[in-house]
């Protein structure tokens, strides 16, 4: 007897790409990660990824049909572009949705932004379920958001629902266009933090975020800088709460492994200025929440098939839940 189709989940970062194989069911059978390799440019990068699976596949399916394929990728993906893709360069410019199909010929291919397919997996299985209305706050190298409504992750009209990380920062930003003004995102993401404070650390050296919320338990400056940026991401997450009325906010991202530096702040600033303030927690799948969100999207479309896919005008499709099963989370 032959055995079923397998699926594969395909997160593309601004520094890492991760994917994972599993069964139909959701039963996890290999999962890597690779350096994204941004610095080479988004064809190197892509292709990358790309190689990445297909070794995956290899190992971990040889000689097994592949049935679909859920893909997630920082900006907001179409068959020839990814908008609002700053990450790396010339990433907007990708044909994306047509060169994954021509990569995994005869796969059903699904995509989304990655914090509208880590909402989808914190709905699902983590977090945010049974939340509604909710909130996932992605806080990674860049800045985003998703907000869940009827049980749904909201697209927008063009898919850009969320994207918080190019909110106005001040009143001086009004009536600025977005070339000409410092978007939320260039200030408040995890790529911003490290950029502002290199000059403080290693001398000058390229840092992450992670090491400038550790060291700046000990240096006042670096203590400073962090304050003012939880206290502007704040700011934003307050009127986002009390625009939506979540259930829920759950945090997911690279900077969730400085959580006891990013919650008090964020709780003090929703407790004291929303109407009715919402839980605050950190996501059930801090890390890989966007990859976890691609398999599921791959299940979803490997289970109906071609009806699954979006038309030719783009429509998103709304897929029905599945139950958890052992092996995908962790």
């Amino acid at each position: 007897m032959s055995q079923p189709p397998v699926v594969l989940g395909l997160d593309f970062g601004g520094t890492k790409i991760a994917m994972m194989v599993c069964e139909p069911n959701g039963e996890r059978l290999a999962a890597s990660t690779v350096a994204s390799g941004g610095e080479l440019g988004a064809r190197a990068s892509f292709e990358r990824g790309i190689k990445a699976a297909h070794g995956l596949l290899a190992d971990a399916a040889g000689g097994r049909d592949l049935a679909a394929v859920g893909v997630s990728t920082f900006g907001i993906p179409s068959d020839d572009r990814v908008e609002l893709a700053p990450a790396i360069s010339g990433w907007d410019k990708l044909p994306f949705g047509a060169e994954l199909r021509a990569a995994f010929p005869g796969a059903q291919v699904v995509m989304a932004t990655d914090a509208k397919a880590a909402a989808h997996a914190e709905v699902r299985w983590g977090a945010l379920a049974d939340c509604d209305p909710a909130i996932y706050l992605n806080l990674g190298t860049g800045l985003s958001a998703a907000i869940v409504a009827g049980g749904q992750v909201l697209g927008g009209r063009n898919g850009a629902a969320g994207e918080i990380g190019y909110n106005l920062r001040s009143m001086t930003d009004v009536g600025v266009s977005l070339a000409a003004r410092t978007m939320l995102e260039d200030m408040i993401s995890g790529r911003a933090l490290a950029r502002r404070a290199a000059s403080q650390l290693a001398q000058g050296q390229p840092v992450e975020a992670g090491e400038v919320f550790e060291a700046s338990r000990d240096d006042t400056d670096l203590d400073r800088l962090v304050t003012d940026f939880v206290t502007e991401l704040a700011f934003h997450v307050v009127n986002l709460a009390i625009c939506v009325n979540p259930v829920r906010i759950a945090v997911g991202g690279g900077m969730v492994r400085s959580w006891d530096r990013l919650r008090p702040g964020l709780q003090h600033a929703l407790s004291a200025g929303v109407p009715f303030p919402p839980e605050l927690v950190a996501a059930r799948f801090p890390f890989d929440a966007p990859l976890i969100g691609a398999v599921a999207l791959a299940m979803d479309a490997a289970q109906i098939g071609a009806a699954a896919q979006p038309g030719a005008d783009g429509d998103p499709v709304s897929f029905p839940p599945l139950p958890l099963r052992e092996g995908l989370p962790s």
